[in-house]
């Protein structure tokens, strides 16, 4: 049975299963962080009156309107019903149905309902199956390149995280700490375990290593132009690259990442419209450069050795 499963079908299985629940971290995720934020917003800077005079000094604090502001916010965050990754059941945004489980088959379900919401006909994104099969394809190579060894779930593991940090990025500009974080962690635990045939000196060289690239990168734009030219989540992501993949295959990752970059935020400004003081997400990217390394690792290193 455990063959099976290791096997590059049975890893296309499980990809297609952890697709369907990505789709469901992607969309939720982010409202889940949203959410928090406002509760904290309405306690701790609306609701405290200490966090007013480091900042604003001897000027008078608007009591009432924050006051008002903090129970407005407290009021309509007590009427949103609980929403975790698992609660509630999936359910069309349009009208509210809840989803039959055999309308919430990977592909399938998508396939059977023509891309259409059975209660309202609503239109469903094709981005959902797309997401379940690219997942399973990734799960599949890993199995093909890795071998079937409980050591490639970690790659998968580490592909499913990609996979969910580029698309939350693209449509949010948020790269989360609870999916970065796991990534620093995942390459740390497994070059200390032995299962990704990266020295643990290594992977701590590419874990700072990668934070301190982007981090230097926007500090100098920051310098140059007044903004901040990054976010934090994405020194986070290549951290995380760089503990998983180690310090060598950095500049790989650093290179394919800001060259497609480069070109789409470039077709973006010229054929779109995009205005450039309108930031790019850059997560995709780092997310599509690391995948590259993952699978072509000495690929791509050999030409850095020419």
């Amino acid at each position: 049975m455990s063959d099976f499963v290791l096997s590059p079908l049975g890893l296309a299985v499980l990809g297609l299963c952890v697709g369907s629940f990505l789709n469901v971290v992607i969309h939720r995720l982010p409202q889940i962080m949203w959410r928090a934020w406002w509760r904290e917003t309405a306690e701790f800077q609306l609701g405290d009156s200490l966090a007013w005079t480091p900042v604003f000094g001897p000027l008078p604090q608007p009591k009432d309107s924050f006051a008002a502001a903090a129970r407005a916010i407290q009021e309509a965050l007590s009427g949103l019903a609980t929403l975790t990754l698992a609660r509630p059941r999936s359910r069309c945004a349009s009208c509210g149905h809840v989803v039959r489980w055999h309308e919430n088959l990977p592909i399938v379900g998508w396939l059977r309902l023509r891309g259409r919401c059975s209660a309202c006909k609503a239109p469903i994104s094709v981005r959902y199956p797309i997401v379940e099969g690219g997942t399973a394809a990734l799960f599949a190579a890993c199995g093909v390149v890795f071998g079937a060894q409980p050591s490639t779930l970690l790659w998968c593991t580490a592909v499913a995280l990609l996979i969910a940090m580029a698309l939350i990025d693209l449509d949010t500009t948020l790269l989360p700490d609870s999916l970065t974080l796991p990534l620093i962690g995942l390459g740390l635990v497994g070059s200390l375990a032995g299962w990704t045939a990266v020295p643990l000196s290594e992977s701590v060289i590419g874990l700072l290593a990668g934070y301190l690239v982007l981090w230097s990168v926007s500090a100098l734009y920051g310098l140059l132009r007044g903004v901040q030219g990054m976010a934090e989540g994405d020194f986070k992501m290549l951290a995380g690259l760089g503990a998983l993949l180690g310090w060598k295959v950095l500049p790989s990752v650093v290179l394919l990442s800001s060259a497609v970059g480069a070109v789409v935020g470039l077709m973006l400004v010229a054929f779109k419209g995009h205005k450039r003081e309108v930031p790019i997400p850059f997560g995709p990217y780092l997310a599509g450069g690391g995948l590259a390394a993952l699978f072509f690792a000495e690929t791509l290193q050999s030409f850095w050795r020419l």
